[in-house]
């Protein structure tokens, strides 16, 4: 039960950081706000691109991604199958 939370947790910290991400992208024009929307390796290329705007929803989805492989690998160790 735990592990679920901590996955759940995880992904909702990376999901704010693709929003996060999203509105940045917008709030630079609607062209990359679209592009990253719909291309998702523009991402990258925003973030490197705008990396002082960028970095608090890269950062961000860096921790949500994180938690949740934790979650993942702990959910996998205690419920074997």
């Amino acid at each position: 039960m735990i592990t679920m939370i901590i996955t759940l947790l995880g992904l909702l910290i990376f999901i704010v950081g693709a929003v996060l991400l999203l509105l940045e992208a917008f709030n630079q024009s609607l062209l990359w706000g679209l592009a990253c929307l719909f291309i998702q390796p523009i991402c990258l290329v925003f973030i490197v691109r705008y990396w002082r705007v960028a970095k608090l929803s890269f950062y961000t989805q860096a921790a949500g991604f994180s938690i949740l492989l934790i979650g993942l690998n702990l959910h996998s160790h205690f419920n074997p199958t």
